[in-house]
């Protein structure tokens, strides 16, 4: 007979961590043919990194009126999501089959595992053992999530699935690092990202 610890943590799901943590820096990205600023290429940091109300420290936002500011301070991602895009890429042929996406590809800072659009809802809060971040709206793709996928179509694509992420502000700064555990603290529950997101497409 299994016991009532084995049942909890069925209910529970997977375990909820940070497994990247990711900033980028500010340069030029082709799209079509123009060339426009952007630090949607975010690569992994090592060790504990700084979380101040306006971001990661190292991180930069090439247009602060789209992305950033104390409601953008952070962009989290699900790890869940990246098999789906190494697919899609490899279908559109700008990657190999079975070629890894590296975690910040998608232009988030934090990448978790265990917790999917579905589960957040606008004012639930994020604890982690240096911050606490809460959730404030699902992150709109445009044209330069297009050029960093390498095919335009990822735009409609991230549309589709539903699978966009959500931007978080920073409730209380400190630090954050790879394997972070994340309580998820339930807000008033009013609005999920998911169903947001899809009220905004």
């Amino acid at each position: 007979m299994e016991s009532c610890t084995v049942h909890a943590r069925r209910r529970q799901g997977p375990a909820v961590r940070v497994v990247s943590v990711n900033a980028g820096r500010v340069q030029p990205l082709r799209i079509g043919a123009r060339t426009t600023p952007s630090a949607i290429a975010k690569r992994a940091v090592d060790g504990q990194v700084a979380v101040g109300v306006h971001g990661l420290a190292g991180d930069e936002q090439a247009d602060p009126t789209v992305h950033g500011g104390r409601s953008r301070a952070l962009y989290a991602y699900a790890a869940e999501h990246y098999a789906f895009w190494q697919t899609v890429r490899a279908q559109a042929r700008v990657a190999a089959w079975g070629e890894p996406l590296p975690f910040g590809a998608i232009g988030e800072n934090l990448t978790i595992t265990g917790l999917l659009e579905s589960l957040l809802w606008v004012g639930d809060r994020l604890h982690l053992p240096g911050c606490v971040l809460a959730v404030t709206e699902p992150r709109r793709p445009c044209a330069k999530f297009g050029a960093a996928m390498g095919f335009a179509q990822a735009v409609g694509l991230m549309k589709q699935s539903g699978y966009c992420g959500a931007y978080l502000a920073v409730v209380e700064p400190g630090q954050v690092g790879a394997g972070d555990p994340v309580r998820l603290e339930p807000g008033p529950r009013e609005v999920s990202i998911a169903e947001l997101f899809a009220a905004r497409r």
